[in-house]
């Protein structure tokens, strides 16, 4: 597994961390702002040797200015949470922030606030973070100081794209990339073009990235300094891995890491040696990418650095499977897993599950993979419900912002109506003869208004029934989306209930739900970019339409997976749609940059309802067909699991069904199918 990579919010925090604030020429020569200087640098690359000069420097704090001492508290705020001591970082942090307001001193309060934000971003605090960033950015867009300028707006641009709002972001960054070309500063425009690549990397625009890296190289080949030299390799390598240029993403990562070793830059040689292992694993040199990840193990237990510590535990394990060291592997990768459970890393456990799952499953470890995968999706699962009420949230927020401008401009509609009343009762008190023309006057305009209220009534109605149809569908690949299928489901009866009876030939007609998932989908990713991958599930939604039925629902179900609804199919005819899928899926093929991509399918599917008469819900007929999808990618992939019928309905049998479909197989309790596909296809076909 590769190093992770918090965001440039966290690891650019000390990029201009405490950088000395504009100041009087007397104080910008002051020794103790040299002294702060220096210890800028220090801090970014080895913050145990910073914390040392920091504490020197305490005894010179009750002669400093004030921006001194915010300096001063801010860069130890930042140097004791690169440390992963927040408990201590946060309350400097807040010092500093109190010495800044008590002095009114806008430009040191902005610096406080950024220290505070990349501190509780360490802290997994995202929300919180990224509003004191934008807070700090608002103080910050008038400060004379060039330097808390780009900071903040290279910090908020970051922030933006943590929220995953890019063109904001984008705007926030170039904004601090023109500043620092216009100032001529080499550090601020490394700075500021290293984090302008990340963000066209986040956007799967590998050619911009590579071309502002080349940009920065420039720049700092005139700092002559090895830290800054090794960050910007670090972002290559986060690049060239995204886009599956390996040999490159090697190249870069041996260079990073012989330029960190030359600093004495302990954190960035961690770093390295885990990507160094990754990037190994990934190009099948499993003794090296071993080597690699014994040696992060020793330098993360140097360091007390759980995450580095972890990671290589992961990284050890699975060159220890591909070397045929089961038992050692399995139990170097769940000690790695271990700590982020515990420390709540959801996204990175999800996707070490789904490696650990693929490594099991090439060494023929089947039952290891089934449980692996049972493992992230139900963390899968956990983490798109919390999607999608982010999602609701977010679009009934939107909803009650349209419903009281409408109230707003209704308000002031009606505003204007008691004005006129209140004009025509005036005019009826002074000119009698014009009452008539008055009143037609007032008739008028209400009529006028009414018509007004009418329209935008109209308009609003129309606007709800679009933003609905949004609602519905998903935007990649325009099929409907999970939140759909849920409504739709709960009006829908099957057909036995409505009478469906028997078709011509004497077969049983029912629903069916059918779920796929696309085979080593990861590897599509890895190798060729996640634009590739888009482009996969494009090709696969429109595959689906062609080869069901329109009167089908297909569903994007989540990630890589599909679930298509057929109503009133015959009960015999399941196995048959089987194969049309794993035959018709792989051969569609991509031209993906001049590659052509192709992918197998695993499907589960089951009648629904499973047996005639069963009051069984939707929910839990989806959970058993997950089960059976998870059985046909542990069984090799590329083939389809169909539930014919459960023999008992009892609770007890169900749970059983439900927990390993494999085990109640062979009990008995369930009648499965299988539906081999053809030959498997490469993910690139020539």
């Amino acid at each position: 597994m590769r190093a992770p990579l918090l965001s440039l919010l966290l690891a650019w925090g000390t990029a201009f961390a405490a950088a000395p604030a504009a100041a009087p020429a007397a104080a910008a020569t002051s020794p103790l702002h040299k002294q702060l200087a220096e210890i800028q640098e220090i801090t970014r690359v080895n913050p145990q040797r910073a914390l040392p000069m920091l504490d020197k420097l305490a005894a010179e704090l009750p002669t400093a200015t004030p921006g001194e001492r915010v300096n001063f508290l801010s860069l130890s705020c930042i140097a004791q949470y690169r440390l992963g001591h927040n408990e201590r970082a946060l309350p400097l942090c807040e010092e500093a922030l109190v010495l800044g307001r008590r002095h009114n001193d806008e430009d040191a309060i902005a610096r406080a606030l950024l220290a505070k934000a990349y501190a509780l971003f360490a802290m997994n605090e995202m929300a919180q973070s990224h509003q004191l960033v934008w807070e700090a950015e608002k103080l910050a867009l008038d400060s004379q100081d060039r330097e808390l300028r780009i900071r903040a707006m290279v910090s908020s641009g970051e922030s933006h794209a943590e929220d995953g709002n890019f063109p904001s972001a984008l705007n926030r960054i170039q904004a601090a990339v023109t500043q620092a070309r216009q100032s001529g500063d080499p550090l601020s425009i490394v700075i500021t073009l290293n984090s302008l690549a990340y963000l066209y990397n986040q956007m799967r625009e590998p050619g911009k990235a590579f071309d502002a890296l080349d940009e920065a190289y420039r720049a700092a080949e005139t700092l002559n300094s090895p830290a800054r030299l090794a960050t910007l390799k670090n972002t290559e390598y986060g690049v060239a891995i995204d886009s599956g240029q390996l040999q490159r993403a090697l190249k870069v990562m041996r260079e990073e890491l012989e330029l960190s070793r030359q600093i004495g830059a302990d954190p960035m040689i961690a770093t390295a040696l885990v990507n160094l292992s990754d990037c190994n694993l990934k190009l099948r040199n499993h003794h090296a990418a071993l080597s690699y990840a014994q040696q992060a193990l020793e330098q993360g237990r140097k360091l007390k650095d759980e995450r580095v510590m972890s990671t290589a535990r992961l990284n050890i394990g699975q060159a220890y499977l591909a070397m045929g060291r089961l038992a050692e592997g399995k139990k170097s990768i769940e000690e790695g897993m271990a700590w982020y459970e515990k420390s709540g890393h959801k996204p990175d456990l999800q996707m070490m599950l789904t490696e650990y799952g693929d490594a099991l499953e090439r060494v023929g470890d089947y039952a290891g993979a089934l449980g692996a995968y049972h493992r992230e999706r139900a963390l899968s699962n956990e983490l798109f419900e919390k999607r999608r009420q982010k999602a609701m949230l977010e679009l009934q927020e939107k909803y009650e912002a349209d419903k009281r401008q409408r109230q707003i401009e209704l308000l002031r509609q009606e505003n204007q109506v008691k004005s006129t009343e209140i004009d025509n009762r005036r005019l009826q008190q002074r000119v009698w003869w014009l009452l008539a023309t008055v009143f037609a006057l007032a008739s008028a305009i209400v009529f006028m208004l009414y018509r007004k209220v009418r329209q935008a009534n109209a308009q609003l109605e129309e606007k709800n029934q679009e933003l609905k149809q949004q609602s519905a569908r998903d935007p990649l690949t325009g099929l409907y989306n999970r939140r759909h299928f849920q409504e739709y489901m709960r009006g829908h009866q099957d057909t036995e209930r409505r009478g469906a009876g028997l078709n011509p030939q004497g077969d049983d007609m029912v629903s069916a739900l059918f779920l796929l998932d696309v085979d080593h989908f990861k590897h599509i990713n890895d190798t060729y970019g996640h634009g590739a991958g888009d482009a996969v599930l494009r090709e696969i939604a429109a595959g689906l339409r062609e080869i069901l039925r329109e009167t089908d629902m297909i569903v994007r179900w989540g990630g890589e997976e599909f679930l298509a609804f057929l109503p009133a199919v015959p009960r015999g005819g399941l196995d048959e749609v089987a194969l049309r899928l794993l035959s018709g899926i792989p051969a569609r093929t991509i031209d993906y940059q001049g590659t052509p991509l192709s992918v197998n399918v695993s499907i589960g599917f089951a009648p629904f309802p499973l047996t005639r008469g069963a009051a069984l819900s939707w929910e839990r007929a989806v959970n058993i067909v997950d089960m059976a999808l998870y059985l046909a990618k542990g069984h090799g992939r590329n083939r389809a699991y169909g539930v014919r019928g459960i023999k008992r309905l009892d609770p007890a049998a169900l749970l059983e069904v439900e927990q390993d479909i494999e085990r109640a197989r062979r009990a008995g309790l369930v009648d499965l199918s299988v539906v081999q596909g053809g030959m498997p296809v490469l993910r690139a076909v020539s």
